[in-house]
């Protein structure tokens, strides 16, 4: 009797190999059910995802698992089931986050998890670390923190020549009477 033998389909090397290529450019990956959705919603969503240099991409969730684990990805198999679309975030996953939540309010788009920074996120965890602020909101508190005690210093050291100058002045008027 002859060995078996699995013959793969060249277009499913090359279909997991593009999705490779495209997930190696990111590290974190917010995954969503996009059944109910509407291809006006769809592409509602692309441009704002696309604003914060994000793309949202259909994906076999076979081919999906195979690439992720070629390119060492912590394990996703439970969040890869159903119809699945993946947020590729490029910049900062946060705001990526905060528009797939805020869009969920108003379309039947439900996120199934991500992988944030190395580490598995559940749905919860996505919606929790939508609610975080953004790097950039951020660094502008930690600017504002900074910038803080320097303009104390300023409205001090301008107080005490204004405070002389006024107390000249009372005086010459004290004085001219």
């Amino acid at each position: 009797m002859a060995a078996y033998e699995v013959k793969i389909q060249q277009n499913k090397v090359d279909a997991v190999q593009a999705l490779k290529d495209e997930f190696s450019t990111v590290d974190n990956y917010i995954f969503t059910n996009y059944r109910g959705l509407t291809v006006e919603q769809i592409t509602v969503l692309r441009q704002k995802l696309f604003q914060e240099e994000a793309r949202y991409k259909v994906v076999k969730n076979r081919f999906a698992k195979i690439a992720l684990k070629e390119l060492e990805r912590p394990e996703v198999d439970d969040q890869l089931t159903g119809p699945t679309a993946i947020a590729l975030p490029k910049g900062d996953a946060a705001a990526v986050a905060k528009i797939l939540v805020e869009f969920a309010k108003n379309a039947p788009v439900e996120i199934k998890g991500g992988i944030v920074d190395g580490k598995v996120f559940t749905a919860k965890q996505i919606e929790e670390f939508s609610k975080l602020p953004s790097r950039i909101e951020l660094l502008g508190m930690v600017v504002g923190t900074m910038q803080a005690p320097i303009q104390n210093v300023v409205y001090v050291l301008n107080a005490l020549p204004t405070k002389l100058v006024r107390t000249l002045q009372a005086v010459a008027d004290k004085q001219s009477e």
